[in-house]
């Protein structure tokens, strides 16, 4: 939690955040319309907005995504592809993020609720697709990286993370 220093009605403060971060998906001037007409589409992670929400001191927080293939099996407490190999991930080929390496900056949190941040913005990070292999689909899963987030909970297996399927059809 921001301290307020002990000072009645001291403003609770995060900043706003500025699309500009977002580099080459950000849309501005963007002809492309964020990559699709390319083929090199840019999809945006947001975190939902959670009131006091805070990382924590010197803490960090990122977004990192993989290609993921829906069944798995375990071979010595691993997960292994069933056919060996990850298929999803050769043909989820190479991206970029947006702020660089995902990276989430702490100065937009914590969230105090509408009352408090009535023009909040929550940061984003977008995700540049940049040589999808065509005329395939591609399961993809992005997770929110911080330490108080937990992206391995049995019963809410999209808390922290999401997943989607990409496919860029070219003819």
């Amino acid at each position: 939690e921001q301290p307020d220093n002990g000072v009645l009605n001291y403003p609770k403060r995060a900043c706003q955040f500025n699309r500009t971060q977002l580099g080459n998906c950000s849309g501005i001037g963007d002809p492309t319309h964020y990559g699709y007409s390319t083929g090199q589409p840019c999809v945006f992670i947001k975190m939902n907005r959670v009131i006091n929400f805070y990382a924590g001191a010197n803490q960090s927080m990122n977004v990192t995504c993989a290609g993921k293939r829906p069944h798995h099996h375990r071979n010595k407490g691993k997960l292994i592809p069933e056919d060996g190999r990850d298929e999803d991930a050769e043909n989820l080929g190479n991206f970029v993020m947006f702020p660089a390496n995902g990276n989430i900056d702490l100065m937009y949190f914590p969230y105090y609720g509408k009352k408090f941040h009535v023009n909040y913005t929550q940061p984003l990070v977008a995700v540049k697709f940049l040589n999808v292999t065509p005329n395939v689909e591609v399961n993809v899963e992005c997770r929110i990286n911080a330490a108080n987030i937990a992206t391995d909970d049995e019963r809410d297996k999209f808390a922290g993370r999401v997943a989607f399927k990409l496919r860029i059809n070219k003819t």
